[in-house]
């Protein structure tokens, strides 16, 4: 079998004044540190800004080193490069730095405390720093050319979505370097925001996995950029640029992350930066737990302040911790005992597996806060190897699980809500029975899912359409994504109840939700087709609008079959309406 090559593309545009983009357009990319899909490849974008001194703001994936080196030197001599920008130190941005640094010993790297700390790991060996935080600047002074002074001033952004985040601005154009905010996964010889529509699926979609649980941080970035003068674009380390359409990306960032962030009750999901695979564990523990509309508070171990750290473990409602190294530095070692001291009686405590190596046994850990008096948010995340996409499925679903735990009470209190004639009026919408399945990937990256589901109807005619509701903390919602597929199981009147109990009980994380029950492989391409079902729908997600708790799906129907031409759909008939 030969193999194919991804398609891997360079482009270079000036954007501003003085200012030039090379972007790394890595068309074939399906997926992004394995936890989700992505249906447009991806770009890593990275800015060069010409005043008296030279600035680079970024570099690119390692992936594109025989090209992207060779680029850049046609734009400038690496060794005349005064300054490079590193707004995070994620690889796929910085996974050329090294070169850049053998190309040119004398540069300036300039970037956050954090990140200066975690790039001296990365390319070991001495360079010459500067540690920055939010209000100082770094001047280039004015290019001969345009006599445009371009005067940088950053703004700390933590996990946005790595500790280690800052965001740059350039006074002489205004332009804000944001790296990671505000981008989008999505790869196009289109260097700008020209038609939103294209993109804003995707945008929503990025917003979702990667900042939606930094909901509390994404405000705070925001208001620190409302003491910046106008700001001309926003130049993302993904996807395109934005400038045509900019109040609308910032709007919704806002309205989203408000959304996120209502009420005091938080989980704080703890993880140690640097270490093992904690970043990235508690990054899809936060997704799960920000699915159930409780807002999420990532806190970094290592690089918190005390006082701060003892704030947030004390105030949060639920916490996530992971196992730290059992041979703790110092600090970390003081971190770890301020939160021990900052924990309170009755919070549900989950715990992860950080899989660094030299994890502290997460029993001990878990007998410790037994001890305690803390109540179990969810069972202990054993994470035995390099975590897969099943592990990262794992870690969501344990999330969404201690999200529930913790809403229950308000979600009983909304049941109570509605008025008793109007409850009971909406409860006489009946619908079908069916089971959504969904499977992707392969082998070690697999992950699939199912559901009940009566709320469907068929949508459109030509092509063949249909919309399902499905609740905004369901597992399966991750993989309804726009451009991803599902089947829909038609169950039957005569003997959907197996199929009916067997899905409608409550999975563990992890659990594999077709156990022991008959599927159809290979039928069809969206998921599982299970054998008692009356058909089967192979369907694929066109749109999704956000309704309240729940996304409706508009799905093409691309194929299906009939059992048994004469046997009826199961109808499900409710007795009140705020509740299934």
């Amino acid at each position: 079998m030969v193999a194919i090559q991804p398609r891997l593309t360079l482009q270079q545009q000036e954007i501003a004044a003085d200012t030039r983009t090379l972007r790394s357009l890595d068309w074939d990319r399906s997926r992004f540190d394995i936890e989700f899909g992505l249906r447009n490849g991806t770009t890593y974008n990275a800015f060069l800004v010409r005043g008296e001194r030279t600035a680079l703001i970024d570099s690119s994936h390692a992936k594109f080193r025989s090209s992207w080196i060779p680029a850049l030197q046609e734009m400038v001599d690496p060794t005349t490069i005064d300054v490079l920008i590193v707004s995070h130190t994620e690889p796929d941005h910085s996974g050329l730095i090294g070169d850049l640094l053998d190309l040119n010993p004398e540069i300036e790297v300039v970037g956050s405390k954090v990140a200066i700390n975690y790039l001296q790991s990365q390319v070991h060996r001495a360079f010459n720093s500067r540690a920055v935080k939010s209000g100082e600047t770094l001047d280039l002074g004015t290019n001969p050319e345009s006599g445009i002074e371009h005067r940088f001033e950053f703004l700390s952004a933590p996990n946005l979505h790595w500790p280690d985040t800052i965001f740059s601005f350039d006074h002489g154009t205004g332009v804000l370097y944001t790296c990671d905010a505000f981008g989008l996964h999505y790869c196009s010889d289109e260097v700008f925001d020209t038609d939103p529509g294209s993109i804003a699926p995707d945008f929503r979609y990025y917003y979702d996995c990667l900042m939606g649980p930094n909901a509390r941080s994404v405000l705070q970035a925001l208001k620190r950029m409302e003491g910046l003068p106008e700001i001309t674009m926003i130049a993302t380390g993904h996807g395109p640029l934005l400038r045509d359409h900019l109040n609308l990306w910032i709007t919704d960032y806002g309205d989203w992350s408000r959304e996120r962030s209502k009420g005091d009750r938080y989980a704080a999901v703890v993880y140690v930066s640097q270490y093992g695979f904690c970043d990235r564990l508690s990054q899809a523990i936060a997704r799960g737990i920000s699915k159930t509309e409780l807002p999420v508070q990532l806190v970094d171990l290592r690089g918190t302040d005390p006082q701060e750290l003892t704030a947030l473990i004390s105030e949060a409602t639920a916490l996530v911790l992971p196992t730290p190294p059992a041979d703790r530095d110092s600090d970390l070692q003081a971190n770890w005992g301020t939160l021990l001291a900052a924990l309170k009686a009755k919070q549900a405590v989950g715990l992860y597996d950080a899989y660094g190596g030299n994890d502290e046994p997460i029993d001990a850990v878990a007998n410790q806060l037994r001890e305690l008096g803390h109540p179990e948010g969810f069972a202990p995340l054993r994470i035995r190897s390099v975590p897969d996409a099943a592990a990262y499925q794992l870690c969501e679903e344990a999330g969404t699980d201690l999200g529930q735990l913790v809403q229950r009470a308000k979600t009983i209190k909304a049941m109570k809500s509605l008025d008793g004639d109007l409850d009971k009026a909406l409860g006489r919408l009946s619908g079908g029975l069916y089971v959504v399945t969904a499977q992707q990937g392969e082998g070690s990256e697999m992950r699939s899912g199912a559901m009940v589901a009566s709320w469907v109807s068929q949508a459109s005619f030509e092509p063949p359409g249909l919309t399902v509701a499905v609740a905004k903390d369901r597992a399966i919602e991750a993989l309804m994504q726009v451009g991803d597929r599902f089947v829909l199981n038609v169950l039957a009147e005569e003997n959907h109840q197996p199929l009916l109990r067997h899905f409608l009980k409550r999975f563990p994380p992890g659990a594999d939700r077709f156990a022991g029950v008959a599927t159809l492989e290979g039928t069809a391409a969206g998921g599982p087709v299970l054998s008692e079902a009356l058909a089967y729908l192979d369907c694929q997600v066109q749109q999704r609008m956000e309704c309240a708790d729940h996304w409706l799906i508009y799905a093409v129907v691309n194929g299906g079959n009939v059992a048994d031409q004469q046997a009826s759909t199961a109808v499900h008939h409710r007795k009140v309406g705020n509740h299934y």
